[in-house]
């Protein structure tokens, strides 16, 4: 049956996947150095993986939350996103459609809706609304550039929902950005470019529970 599917793609762990396949390649190096002959049947040839239909698989919002405004007030801030969005009022803080953001500040949820013609690339990724916000809003508002490394950001999966945002502006951030969920077919289409997604853009369920299968390695 798996012979039948045409195309796979990893949705979550690609990391593990890589790990996985180094970790694989020394064992196969090992075994060969012992003197053996690998048929390709050996353990180190494969490592664990579940199989979702698209269609049976969900991807949830992948939330921002700031720790400082960059030396900003608050009415500066919303002045500098007027530049490329419109600032609008809002009684549902979740993003109803591509191209719109949610922003907590100052314990108000904003709408902001990104005006036509800002966006001139045309690949998928510049197209993703994570990556409207990285160009667009956190690196030239923010100074936020690498999204991996820098401490004055934090990211908030859709399965903890918009109310952990306002915690966490509560505690220990200033500001929360709620994002439109990307969806599955755009993972793809990123896929079918030899493009990456850029980081922290995709929460995905259902997500196997930890534990499940538990394989041993020999020594």
């Amino acid at each position: 049956m798996f012979a039948e599917v045409p195309e796979v793609y990893i949705a979550d762990g690609h990391h593990r996947a890589a790990s996985a396949f180094n970790v694989g390649l020394l064992r196969k190096q090992r075994y060969l150095d012992s003197g053996k002959e690998a048929t390709g049947h050996e353990d180190f040839n494969y490592f664990l993986a579940i199989f979702y239909p698209d269609n049976q698989l969900k991807i949830l919002d992948y939330n921002r939350v700031l720790k400082t405004l960059n030396g900003h007030t608050p009415e500066e801030l919303i002045s500098a996103l007027q530049a490329n969005f419109e600032v609008v009022e809002i009684t549902d803080p979740h993003p109803p459609a591509k191209g719109t953001f949610s922003m907590f500040l100052a314990g108000k949820w904003t709408g902001l809706r990104l005006r036509p013609g800002v966006v001139t690339a045309t690949d998928p990724v510049s197209t993703l609304d994570t990556e409207i916000l990285t160009n667009y809003v956190l690196r030239p508002i923010f100074g936020i550039s690498d999204l991996r490394t820098d401490e004055r950001i934090d990211f908030v999966g859709g399965i903890r929902g918009l109310e952990e945002l306002e915690r966490r502006c509560q505690a220990d951030c200033v500001c929360a950005f709620a994002l439109h969920p990307v969806q599955v077919s755009e993972v793809m289409t990123i896929a079918d470019a030899t493009m990456l997604m850029p980081p922290k853009s995709t929460w995905f369920e259902p997500k196997p529970r930890s534990g499940m299968v538990v394989r041993l390695f020999e020594h």
